[in-house]
């Protein structure tokens, strides 16, 4: 059975920073892309970055290039989603979801959450101007 736990969201001001990380569980990732989203109140759920486990290789939502990272650790089985020069616009729940497996090349739609099959709990970011 996956399991996805969030932690690392909190209060912070305007240019601050946060890590977040998402311990995974319940099989192996090697082959999977495993993403970040997030959801502000009364807005739909948006995607934040993505990353395939073996390979290492990133995709960033373009509100995020430049200010946010992802990575992952496979000895911990945790993928972790730094977050620098945060504005107040970056406020949301912020999920960990484990997506498509891939082979040569990114899976299309890696960017819709319907692509996703695990997601979990989610956790608050909240960013004061």
């Amino acid at each position: 059975q996956v399991q996805l736990v969030e932690s690392g969201g909190g209060l912070v001001q305007a240019g601050g920073s946060l890590s977040l990380s998402c311990a995974a569980s319940g099989r192996t990732f090697s082959s999977y892309v495993m993403g970040w989203f997030r959801q502000a109140p009364g807005k739909e759920r948006e995607f934040v970055a993505a990353i395939r486990w073996s390979r290492k290789d990133t995709y960033y939502g373009d509100s995020m290039k430049g200010r946010f990272t992802i990575s992952r650790d496979s000895a911990k089985n945790t993928v972790y989603l730094q977050m620098n020069n945060l504005k107040p616009e970056d406020t949301a729940v912020y999920y960990c979801a484990v997506g498509p497996s891939y082979g040569s090349g990114w899976p299309s739609g890696i960017n819709r959450p319907n692509e996703y099959d695990y997601w979990g709990q989610g956790t608050q970011v909240t960013v004061s101007s």
